[in-house]
């Protein structure tokens, strides 16, 4: 086999991997089922581009009818490319919609010259996002959030923040209103990097952002990139553990019922009963609201 075959055939094992583990994801966590119209947010950057990727072509063969519709938010960021995605949409046929909303401003405004803008930003993003959705019959808000964000996200909310606390796959948003999934869940970074360059994909910068080098989650990457040049597995161990969570295990008296564990009166020694927040023992946990 040629050079140039081995790379085809590479390239070819690295969408069918993406491809289901991206079905995997949406199937373990129940992320899309019939007659649920599907938002995929684009920003223009590898991974969202990948995720609608993956939805169009896991939309040809699933056993459900989904619709999915393109939107990215234009937050009015100097020199932003607007031909860009309308450009690159225009070989699909799905429906597109520009969100016009100055978060650039509000975000210069506010936060001062050298302090990380993200966390603002992002918030201004979710709430545009949230309000569209809504008024546009939206069932399912699709982000393009992996593996690698999720593991990063942890050690943030552990190292900067005092919690145990990541992306869930799925969530529920604060009003009820919005279900937001994340189907690449399962996708590492360097898939959707080599994928994203494989498809030439028109990627645009966050100049509002990216230009900030002494970012937490740089710090996080690169962590977590030297564990795993050191550690074979490891950052497999991690996203592991955030899927089998021992609540009895952990020092939470709000989420494990440590006051009546062994307490005849209650629920007999060792039984897993988790606290809700009225204080009720229930046997699973409410979904996750953001």
């Amino acid at each position: 086999m040629s050079k140039m075959d081995q790379r085809r055939y590479s390239d070819a094992s690295l969408g069918k991997r993406l491809q289901r583990n991206t079905g995997r994801a949406i199937a373990d966590f129940n992320m899309i089922g019939d007659g649920d119209r599907v938002m995929v947010c684009l920003s223009g950057g590898k991974d969202s581009y990948t995720l609608l990727n993956m939805l169009m072509a896991l939309q040809k063969r699933a056993p459900v009818h989904f619709d999915l519709m393109a939107v990215n938010l234009d937050q009015k960021q100097p020199g932003f490319p607007e031909h860009v995605l309308p450009e690159y949409l225009d070989q699909f046929d799905i429906p597109f919609h520009v969100i016009e909303q100055d978060t650039y401003s509000v975000v210069k405004r506010v936060i001062p010259e050298g302090r990380t803008t993200c966390g603002l930003c992002s918030r201004l993003r979710r709430g545009a996002l949230y309000n569209f959705a809504s008024e546009n019959g939206v069932t399912r808000i699709a982000l393009g959030h992996h593996r690698d964000d999720i593991i990063e996200t942890l050690f943030l909310n552990l190292f900067n923040g005092g919690r145990i606390k990541a992306m869930p796959p799925k969530l529920l948003s604060d009003d009820g209103q919005n279900v937001v999934i994340r189907p690449l869940a399962y996708c590492t970074e360097e898939d959707i990097a080599r994928y994203a360059e494989t498809k030439k994909f028109p990627i645009i910068p966050c100049d509002l952002c990216g230009t900030q080098p002494k970012l937490q989650r740089q710090q996080i990457k690169s962590m977590l990139s030297e564990w795993k040049r050191a550690h074979p597995g490891r950052i497999e161990n991690i996203f592991r553990a955030i899927s089998h969570v021992s609540p009895s295990q952990l020092a939470d008296h709000e989420l494990f019922d440590f006051i009546n564990l062994g307490n005849d009166s209650h629920e007999p020694a060792g039984s897993p009963g988790l606290l809700i927040p009225d204080g009720r023992i229930h046997g699973e946990m409410k979904p996750t609201r953001v």
